[in-house]
């Protein structure tokens, strides 16, 4: 009979929900962040006999967090995460790894009110995975989820394979909606990682609208190809798309024409659609992708 052994583990606190104000006379700043926590190293003890003694409590994880926060205020969130993964790795010899993910949620200010007042957007949510280990490497993973977009034309599906089992009819204009989740990885220190996201964001956007698509699959290509061309310090793009179908209805039980102007919006089940773009000479990734 094999042995029994403890593999790979980790712990920490998830989603700890920071609200950072920032007050320059009247005028005030917000973000709005989730932040998770996750740390691993020398840590056996605590699964295989109950001792705790290298275990950091997740509860003082959470106000790490909030103390950061309050000492060192919120630019960035890829700078705030490589700060707490950086001080878990420093402050407690027992941990050799640490992962910091953050959501940042977007807030805007109420137009024509005063600089207090702000309503939240309703767009996508910018993202953010940091890993830090005690040989004091750093990797960085910035990014975007549901950022929902659509193409009422220059989009088709046709040619594709055909079994026993396909009823799907080619399609050479169809709608194409999806809601981006694109993930990409910074080959080293950037110097504005604000500045980098929102070329990151732009290149998204411009490579969807301008591309005829003759699969989700070739879109999906083209905006990752846009991604990296849009900044060096950028190396690979993970994205996935659900592709949100939408269905011509059949007006004809009622004496009426469609075309393509009425449709049903599908929420499942739907195509989901999933690649990677990188440089041929991207770094190995190492651990930025876990």
């Amino acid at each position: 009979m094999s042995s029994i052994v403890l593999g790979p583990n980790r712990y920490g606190k998830a989603e700890t929900r920071l609200v950072r104000v920032a007050r320059e006379g009247p005028v005030h700043h917000l973000k709005d962040l989730s932040v998770s926590t996750s740390l691993s190293g020398d840590m056996d003890a605590a699964h295989l006999t109950g001792d705790n003694a290298a275990v950091l409590p997740t509860d003082s994880q959470k106000n790490t967090v909030y103390a950061f926060a309050a000492r060192h205020g919120v630019g960035e969130i890829e700078e705030f995460a490589a700060l707490l993964a950086r001080h878990f790795v420093a402050t407690r010899p027992p941990v050799r790894h640490a992962r910091v993910e953050i959501e940042e949620y977007a807030w805007n200010r109420v137009p024509g009110g005063p600089p207090h007042a702000f309503v939240r957007d309703g767009g996508e949510v910018r993202t953010c995975v940091v890993h830090h280990d005690d040989d004091g490497s750093t990797t960085v993973v910035s990014g975007l989820k549901d950022l929902v977009v659509l193409n009422t034309t220059a989009s088709e599906f046709r040619g594709f394979a055909v079994d026993a089992y396909t009823t799907l009819q080619p399609a050479t204009d169809r709608v194409l909606a999806t809601a981006v989740t694109a993930r990409w990885r910074h080959a080293g220190e950037t110097a504005s990682y604000g500045e980098s996201y929102a070329r990151a964001r732009r290149g998204l956007l411009d490579a969807f609208a301008g591309t005829r698509s003759l699969s989700l699959q070739q879109t999906l290509y083209a905006m990752g190809e846009r991604v990296l061309a849009g900044g060096p310090e950028l190396c690979e793009v993970r994205l996935s798309l659900p592709n949100r179908h939408h269905l011509a209805v059949d007006l004809s039980p009622f004496g009426l024409p469609n075309d393509n102007e009425v449709f049903h919006a599908a929420d499942r089940p739907y195509g989901l659609i999933e690649g990677t773009v990188l440089r041929e000479d991207a770094p190995d990734a190492g651990f930025a992708w876990e």
